[in-house]
């Protein structure tokens, strides 16, 4: 396999953006598809949580403040049950506390808007290919029949 087909396919993966503005996420969904990346929409935490249980996406882009359940809310839960989905937290209502509590709750990457697209775009990638790494590690414990370190690998990535 040539490494321009290798590289396409590590784009397909799933991307859920979960922003109460509406104009925005659609936009940036937009946005991000133009640069051959698809990605589902979420207007508020329960609508995210349902997507989720529905379509496990690979990496969920996450505001902080939302109407309703609170961003770090859904970070907590998103983690909890599924500790290989990266999240990435994009707010304009940040804090240094806040983004310290999303590091320790799990989240791969804090980033504040405006964000560059290409930024957000090369910062989603890395994501994916952490997702992919941790599953790796951990199904090489398991295939290997020690089930009880992969769990606690996989749990161990949600801390990190």
């Amino acid at each position: 396999m040539n490494l321009k087909r290798k590289e396409k396919e590590m784009e397909k993966f799933k991307i859920l953006l979960v922003d109460d503005e509406e104009e925005f996420v659609r936009t940036l969904a937009e946005r991000i598809q133009m640069r051959d990346l698809s990605s589902d929409v979420a207007l508020n935490g329960e609508e995210a949580l349902q997507k989720v249980q529905e379509d496990l996406p690979d990496v969920i882009v996450l505001d902080l403040k939302m109407p309703g359940m609170h961003g770090m809310e859904v970070l907590r839960r998103i983690k909890e049950a599924y500790p290989e989905v990266q999240v990435v937290i994009l707010t304009g209502h940040g804090t240094e506390k806040h983004e310290q509590m999303a590091k320790e709750l799990g989240a791969f990457e804090y980033l504040e808007k405006p964000v560059d697209l290409d930024r957000l775009v090369s910062t989603l990638k890395l994501a994916y290919r952490k997702k992919i790494e941790d599953t790796m590690v951990a199904a090489t414990f398991a295939e290997a029949g020690d089930h009880k370190t992969a769990k606690e690998i996989m749990k161990s990535y949600k801390k990190k």
